[in-house]
Parts: C-alpha cells; structure tokens; sequence
C-alpha cells in the first residue's frame, strides 16, 4: 500500500507545473509573443514601407516573406542547437539576435536592408527549449501556457502596428521590440537553468542547404510569378523548377541518411502526412489574407492603418473563442471530425 502511494504522489509529482518550471513557461512565452507579434504587426504597415520606400508591393512583401522563411529554416536546427549548445544558451542567444535584428530593422535605409534585416530578425525559435525544460508528461499543460502569445499575437500585432505607423512611424513596430527583449533576457537570465550541452549527433550540413536553398528560390520563384511576370516567364520557371530540384533532393538525402535534419520517412504515416497537410493549406489561407486584407482596407477602401488593424484583430479574438471548445471537442469526438 506505501508503496503504491508513493508511486502515485510521484507521478502526480511529475505531472505538476512546479513553480520553477511555470517561470521558465512564462519567460519563453514572452519571446514567443514577440516572435509572434512581429508576424502579424508588419502586415498592416506593409503599404506605408512601401511608400516609404518608394518601391512596389512585389518587392517590400519580402519583408514578411523572408522573416517566415528564415524562421522555417532555423525550426528544424533547433532540437540539434539545444542539445549542442545547451537550451539557456541557445535561447539567450536566439532573444539577443531578435533584439538586434529589429534595431536594424527600426534603421533601415532602403527596402533591401529592411528585408535583409528581416531575415536576420527571424532566427529566434524558443518552444523547442520549453519542451525539453517540461518533460514528456507535463508537455500538455505547458504548451497551454504557450497557447497565450498564440492568441495575444494575432489579436495585439495589428492593432499595435497600426497605431504606430498611423500616430508614430513604421519604424516603431521594430523599436517596441528592444525594451521587451531587453527584460525577456534579463528574466531569462535569473530563471532557466543553465544545463550541460549533450551533443549526440553531427548538422546535416548538406540536408541544411538543400532545404533552405530549395525553400528560398521556390519562394521567389512564386513570387515572381505573383508580381505579374506569369507562370511561363524565365524567372518564374527556373525559380520554381530549381527549388523543387533542390527540396526533392533534400528529401532523397534524408530518406538515405540515418540523423537528418527532418525524418522524412515520418511522413509515410497517414496522421502525420494529414496533419502536415492539414496545417500547410491552413497556413497558406490565413497567411495570405493576413497579407492581403491590410492592403485592400488602406490602398482600395482607403482606410488608415488602425482601421485594417482592428479588422485582422477579429480573426485573432474569433481563435481564442473557439480554441477552448476544440480542444475539448477533440477529446470527445476526434480532431478529424472538428478539422473537417
């Protein structure tokens, strides 16, 4: 019987969110909210960089595209960094880099320094560190702590950017960032633990290039044909061919290698491959009308930029009503029938 009660106070201790580990939820939470912040924030100022700049869309929707690519670059490496560098380390360093790039980012001159300076700004990726700080059996309850600044994010950027652009500067929606960061990583510093780096495996260095070049020049290919050149122009063709080239040998090269970047044989399993699916044309969809949404609002109805803000807010608040209800529809009748 003693022994039977201790096993249970132990796997009830393993499943609590000790004090300790709420702080560490919370410190991540607040890089992520930033990080989150910034993806949405920028949509509704993309029309003022543009006239800022004197440039077309085709080319300043770069500054969004190029901060999703290099963030879906550095996704995969992170599990690899953490376990190389250690997780505080890692995390410290990803917030340093983010703080840095939107200081860069609030003085640029022109729009090929402001994307460049996005891309710089889209390294920082935490909630790879939160897991490993959780555990297996608390990960659930912790990644409840991380559903804030996935709601926060979409509903806060927009209308934030669009006070600042209409009443300040575009720059701003760069600078808000630094005194935030600066405190993420001062509470950073105080609360997570420094761990010992446990490196178990070489970079899939030839995996890394082929991923991140083939996603770079597919996008822009795609690009190219969005800006008006056409599906049959030279840039839109080679774009397009070469980076599909390249991402069907990164997956040739995983498929073979035993550590690569991505287990792509992960994707043979049918609820792995929806799912993967499922969140791509998601993403897709609301990306795009993130994007295009702010400009119809301020360049066709000629609204300011608060206006187009305050419309994207709804989608955000629409989600944090209807997450709560899904996930516990999900648990009773199957994530499969609430997608659908």
């Amino acid at each position: 019987m003693s022994t039977a009660a201790s096993l249970s106070a132990q796997n009830t201790a393993d499943t609590t969110l000790n004090p300790q580990l709420l702080r560490i939820a919370v410190v991540i939470s607040v890089g992520s909210l930033m990080s989150i912040l910034d993806t949405t924030i920028v949509n509704v100022a993309i029309s003022a960089l543009a006239k800022s700049f004197g440039t077309s869309l085709a080319v300043i929707q770069w500054v969004s595209t190029g901060y999703m690519l290099a963030l879906a670059t550095v996704i995969p490496l992170t599990g690899w960094a953490a376990d190389r560098f250690g997780t505080k380390r890692l995390y410290l360093v990803s917030i340093a880099l983010f703080v840095i790039g939107s200081a860069l980012c609030g003085t640029a001159w022109s729009a090929g320094s402001l994307i460049l300076f996005r891309v710089v700004q889209g390294l920082p990726a935490g909630i790879t560190i939160l897991t490993h700080a959780a555990g297996s059996q608390r990960i659930g309850r912790v990644m409840g702590i991380m559903g804030v600044p996935m709601l926060l994010g979409p509903i806060l950027g927009p209308i934030l950017g669009g006070f600042l652009v209409d009443d300040l500067s575009w720059r701003w929606i760069f600078f808000v960032n630094l005194p935030v960061g600066v405190l993420a990583i001062i509470a950073a510093v105080r609360n997570l633990e420094a761990d010992t780096p446990k490196p178990h495996h070489r970079l899939d260095w030839k995996g890394l290039l082929l991923l991140s070049s083939g996603l770079a020049i597919f996008v822009y290919g795609l690009a190219e044909m969005a800006s008006g050149r056409g599906i049959g122009s030279a840039k839109t063709l080679a774009g397009v061919g070469l980076g599909f080239a390249l991402l069907l040998g990164f997956v040739r090269h995983a498929w073979r290698r035993e550590e690569a970047l991505i287990d792509v044989a992960l994707f043979t399993r049918r609820t792995v491959a929806a799912s993967a699916i499922t969140n791509f044309l998601f993403g897709s969809v609301f990306s795009s009308l993130s994007l295009l949404m702010p400009l119809y609002v301020q360049i066709v109805r000629g609204q300011p930029a608060l206006q187009a803000g305050l419309l994207l807010a709804v989608q955000g608040v629409g989600a944090m009503i209807t997450m709560p209800i899904s996930g516990k529809l999900a648990d009773k009748i199957g994530a499969g029938k609430i997608v659908l």
